[in-house]
């Protein structure tokens, strides 16, 4: 299925477990991409495994200079973007609130929330421009609920859904979506790394996954498939939605 031949689709985090399964799955459905993350040697290495098609850039979504200097190349190429997915984010510090110093904090919310809103903001100029355009945003089902020892991340994924509802709203009439991917427990880097703060590796992943009514973490490319569907015009009439890939964990605590 080529649903992206002929589209470009920008990713930021793109080198990530999620970011990652994410680029694979546009670039198997044809979509030209634009990779953003800080590690340039796993962005070029990323290039080099998909193939033809691939452009990266070296930047700091927290960092509006390096935001500006992208989108300025990208006008400079005259490359249009018909999807944007902002996926970089950070776990923070895995700690109680009164054990988290006012610097992680301020870290967490600057890439989770403070990069989303520039780059949110470089998208919806170039798109209102274009006419049109989809956004995807990976937020967290921790934006949905209180996180134990996970208080800064909870509440960037939290704002980064006010973010999400506000721009919707603002670009429907251009024909600009955006929508929020919510994941639950996923089997990624930052997944052990949260689990790994919470106490012994193995045992937390035992118990966390036997709280999922499905009795199991999701994977990256069950990430990645949903964020393609959302930004896909199969989609076409929905913008302002958050979507939960959770295993029914939400659910289980309604």
């Amino acid at each position: 299925m080529q649903r992206f031949a002929g589209k470009t689709v920008l990713i930021t985090g793109s080198t990530g477990g999620i970011g990652l399964e994410t680029a694979r799955r546009f670039h198997a459905e044809g979509a030209q991409l634009v990779l953003v993350d800080l590690d340039a040697s796993l962005l070029q290495a990323q290039a080099q495994a998909l193939g033809p098609g691939v452009s990266v850039f070296l930047a700091d979504v927290a960092d509006e200079a390096a935001a500006h200097s992208v989108f300025s190349e990208l006008a400079r190429r005259q490359m249009r973007i018909d999807v944007g997915v902002l996926n970089a984010g950070t776990e923070g510090k895995i700690a109680l609130i009164e054990e988290q110093a006012l610097a992680d904090f301020d870290r967490v919310m600057a890439v989770n929330v403070r990069g989303v809103f520039i780059w949110m903001a470089g998208l919806m100029r170039l798109m209102r421009a274009q006419g049109s355009g989809a956004i995807t945003v990976t937020s967290s089902t921790a934006g949905l609920q209180g996180a134990r020892m996970l208080a800064p991340y909870s509440a960037s994924k939290h704002a980064v859904l006010g973010l999400v509802k506000s721009a919707a709203i603002e670009g429907a009439p251009e024909g600009i979506r955006v929508n929020a991917v919510n994941p639950g427990p996923v089997s990624t880097r930052m997944m052990d790394a949260i689990d790994a703060g919470r106490g012994e590796l193995r045992e937390v992943q035992t118990r966390s996954a036997q709280a999922v009514p499905m009795r199991r973490y999701g994977t990256p490319a069950e990430v990645a498939a949903m964020i393609a569907f959302i930004s896909s015009d199969d989609a076409s009439f929905t913008t302002g939605s958050t979507l939960c890939l959770d295993g029914g964990l939400v659910a289980g605590r309604g």
